[in-house]
C-alpha cells in the first residue's frame, strides 16, 4: 500500500512566534469590553422595564431594542477574545 507524502512545515524561530503572543492587552480594551457588556445589559433591562405601558421614550424602535442590546453584548464578548 502506498504511503502518503508528509508535508514539510515551515520552521519559525521561537522568538518570532512568541513576540506577538507575549504582547499585553492595550489599556483601553478592558474598560471598553466591560462597558459594552454593561451597556448592552442595561439597554435590554431598560427596554423590558419600559415596555410595560410606562410611556418612557426608549421603546420607540420596538423589538429592535433587543437587537441593539444583544449587539452591544456580542461586541463586548467579541473583545474578550483579544484580552490577555
Amino acid at each position: 500500500m502506498p504511503e502518503s507524502k508528509t508535508r514539510k512545515k515551515k520552521v519559525v524561530p521561537r522568538a518570532e512566534r512568541t513576540a506577538a503572543a507575549d504582547r499585553p492587552s492595550p489599556p483601553w480594551l478592558a474598560p471598553v469590553m466591560v462597558g459594552l457588556m454593561v451597556l448592552g445589559l442595561a439597554w435590554i433591562v431598560t427596554f423590558y422595564l419600559t415596555s410595560a405601558d410606562l410611556q418612557l421614550p426608549l421603546p420607540w424602535i420596538g423589538r429592535w431594542n433587543l437587537a441593539v442590546g444583544f449587539g452591544l453584548l456580542i461586541a463586548g464578548f467579541g473583545l474578550t477574545t483579544r484580552w490577555k
